[in-house]
């Protein structure tokens, strides 16, 4: 048999007669190649973050008891229909200064909304694009606020604090970062979202859970807690492994930048890294809670691996893989001994929020000085206090505010009824009601 021989591409085109490559034909140039690129990665990962929307969802849905399930399932959509709203009439420009500024401009200048019209002369990336990548950070820390306080919250005090929260408390606090901000002057260091996004979920999530209070009878009077199991730990489940594929988007979008080889093997970094600390989270919470309490809990090692992927989510690029895995570890460690925790101070956290997003958020942050160069651990705890006390403080005023004008939780008979029948009066598994 002959060998084949085959030519290069251009080569073999330019041999055909009639079909030779034009001398003066235009090709990309390197800025509409970078420009292409770091629009598609925001794209990409803005999409990946979405898809946490599901992720958050099938959660709290698999978590609650069935009585409550079309309940959270509707302030799920709810929350991320609502926070599309809100970050494009008032958060985007609160969070990025410049033209429609909230403090240069005024309030009313705020409801001036930014053009996310491209000159794509002007920059490396599409305005569109990262108007929606942040968009999808800005719902998350809604979503965050929901499990918490499912199963005895109304339906639309809930949703009056998400057009707060995603209209304003995040996009102010994320500025301070992200927008080039006073946190950021300072050198604190939040590569996605440890502080910005999940500790501020989770400031706000405890605030509301303290103002709500318990669910009736989760504490004995001989301070007892009763378990309430979750109604379905396959979706539950599920919604895990959702949000575990998002981060992928969530952390290495948050790159920022894929038009040069450097910053593709960084996004790979993010990418390896980010999936070795939620494995190392799960595994963690694995081995503890068998060696604490005889068994494995599915429940916290479903959790363990989420705080192994907040837990790395401040600096998932400059750590080793080792470093990643520890990191991650930590973080499901915090979950096991935290969770418990709450419930002696009568925190009634329904899915573990609180300990997953707050708790492995300080750690994630408080961590980075350990392999990121120009940080400090004295910024680090200066920039999650200035987070965290604002939010919470901002949080809690407007909880007691919600709660004092329309009330903010169901009765004791809506409560034992379920929230799907008594606030929507449907149920998401009407074939397994008593008759």
């Amino acid at each position: 048999m002959k060998p084949i021989l085959i030519l290069p591409l251009a080569a073999a085109v330019s041999a055909l007669p009639g079909l030779a490559l034009a001398q003066d034909a235009e090709y990309a140039t390197l800025a509409d190649t970078t420009f292409i690129f770091n629009t598609l990665l925001f794209l990409i990962g803005g999409f990946l973050v979405f898809w946490m929307a599901a992720g958050f969802a099938m959660l709290e849905a698999g978590l609650v008891r069935s009585k409550n399930v079309t309940t959270q399932l509707t302030k799920n959509m709810g929350l991320f229909a609502i926070a599309a709203v809100m970050y494009w009439l008032v958060g985007y420009n609160i969070m990025y200064p410049g033209d429609g500024n909230w403090i240069m401009e005024g309030v009313f200048g705020t409801f001036a909304t930014k053009d996310i019209k491209s000159e794509i002369d002007a920059g490396g990336y599409s305005n569109a694009s990262d108007f929606f990548f942040q968009l999808m950070f800005c719902a998350t820390t809604a979503s965050i606020v929901s499990g918490a306080l499912a199963e005895r919250i109304k339906l639309w005090p809930f949703l009056i604090f998400v057009v707060v929260l995603t209209g304003f408390i995040y996009p102010i606090e994320a500025s301070w970062q992200w927008g080039g901000g006073f946190l950021s002057a300072m050198g604190f260091s939040d590569f996605a979202g440890s502080t910005l996004v999940h500790a501020a979920g989770g400031f706000a999530a405890l605030a509301g859970a303290i103002v709500l209070g318990p669910r009736l009878g989760k504490y004995g009077k001989d301070g007892r807690v009763v378990p309430m199991p979750g109604s379905n730990l396959a979706l539950a489940t599920l919604g895990t492994f959702i949000l575990w594929m998002g981060w992928f988007g969530f952390n290495g979008a948050s790159q920022l930048a894929m038009g040069t080889i450097e910053d593709v093997d960084a996004v790979a970094q993010i990418f390896a890294n980010t999936n070795m600390a939620a494995a190392a989270g799960a595994v963690a919470a694995l081995i503890l809670t068998q060696v604490m309490y005889k068994k494995v809990d599915l429940t916290m090692v479903l959790n363990g691996a989420l705080a192994g992927l907040v837990s790395i989510t401040a600096g998932p690029l400059d750590p080793t893989l080792f470093g990643a895995l520890w990191i991650g570890a930590v973080g499901g460690v915090i979950v096991v001994f935290t969770v418990p925790m709450l419930d002696k101070f009568k925190i009634d956290d329904v899915v573990g929020a609180i300990p997953v997003h707050l708790i492995a958020g300080f750690w994630g942050t408080l961590v980075v000085p350990v392999y990121t160069e120009g940080t400090s651990f004295v910024t680090q705890i200066i920039g999650f206090a200035a987070v965290g006390i604002f939010v919470f403080v901002v949080s809690i005023v407007v909880w007691m505010i919600i709660k004092a004008v329309a009330g903010i939780r169901v009765s004791e008979e809506a409560e034992i009824t379920g929230l799907d029948m008594s606030e929507l009066g449907m149920e998401a598994y009407p074939e397994f009601a008593k008759g």
